[in-house]
């Protein structure tokens, strides 16, 4: 029971990883009906920003931790929401209007892209960060030499993941900016004549999703220690994949899928075998959509005539 628990709590912290990155997925295709293919890789440059801010910041000779983080997860958002906010002006506005097929390809190449100019900006080699936020707490006496633990950063990411899902549904439900969104996810012809700028939602909406992978690469660097400039691709699709469990362009369901995906592959490496716990991840993936094919919370398009 104890190894369940832990199990459980190690799945929760990567699902919610998942889930941040899967929500900038679902926010795009909601938008544009689109599927941001660089979005991992937005991800991947955040968690980089994230360490070259910690060696920045320690040359500086700024050792407040609490201050190092602020700074440091600021940075990875406005740098990040940058990169976001060019993905969307280069590969896809200049195709919004062209065949689906073209914004694909252009997506698919922007992630290649950004994988290779990475790669020879800071090397091929992994980039490691010692601990900053140690200690937690133990949920259980040792027995057999086995003990459940919670770390402090655990907590933090579970808690602050819960909130930035609050916040991103009060914006796009109670907001100004929300109701654009919504109204270009119905219609962007008639929201542009109603006085709704399309070009600033789209563009926002990337720049959102761009912050919450910043901030999920934030977190994860915090909580391996490693990074590497290949690490958006996999999480990158575990994410999308997550989003397409929940169902495509819904939030709630972007996050279930994140957290899903989360818990199959923590039990799935803890309980069966490591090396195939993504093998995993894709054939359950598989066999829910072959149940249901628009995901756990999505909903079938009908199209008008």
């Amino acid at each position: 029971m104890d190894y369940f628990l832990q199990q459980l709590i190690n799945g929760l912290t990567l699902g919610a990883v998942y889930g941040l990155i899967a929500i900038g997925y679902t926010m795009v295709y909601g938008i544009i009906g689109m599927i941001n293919f660089a979005h991992g890789e937005i991800y991947m440059i955040g968690a980089f920003v994230t360490v070259i801010s910690f060696v920045v910041l320690g040359v500086a000779g700024l050792h407040e931790t609490a201050l190092v983080l602020f700074i440091v997860l600021l940075t990875s958002i406005l740098v990040t929401s940058l990169y976001g906010w060019t993905v969307e002006r280069v590969a896809y506005r200049p195709l919004r209007t062209s065949p689906r097929l073209a914004p694909l390809i252009s997506a698919i190449g922007m992630s290649v892209f950004l994988q290779n100019y990475v790669q020879l900006l800071q090397g091929a080699r992994v980039k490691t960060m010692p601990p900053i936020l140690q200690g937690g707490f133990s949920l259980s006496s040792q027995s057999d030499g086995f003990a459940v633990s919670i770390s402090y950063l655990q907590i933090v990411i579970i808690l602050l993941t819960i909130g930035l899902m609050i916040t991103v549904t009060y914006l796009i439900h109670k907001t100004p900016l929300g109701r654009a969104q919504r109204a270009c996810e119905q219609d962007k012809t008639m929201a542009a004549l109603v006085g709704v700028n399309v070009d600033r939602t789209i563009s926002t909406t990337f720049v959102i999703g761009a912050a919450l992978a910043a901030i999920a690469g934030f977190m994860v660097t915090l909580y391996y220690g490693v990074t590497d400039f290949f690490m958006g691709f996999l999480a990158g699709m575990k994410a999308f994949t997550a989003a397409v469990l929940g169902g495509i362009g819904s939030l709630p369901g972007a996050m279930l899928g994140g957290l899903l995906i989360g818990l199959i592959e923590s039990f799935w490496a803890g309980y069966v075998n490591a090396q195939y716990k993504d093998v995993a991840v894709f054939a359950i993936l598989m066999l829910v959509l072959m149940v249901r094919p628009n995901g756990l919370f999505g909903r079938p398009e009908i199209e008008k005539v």
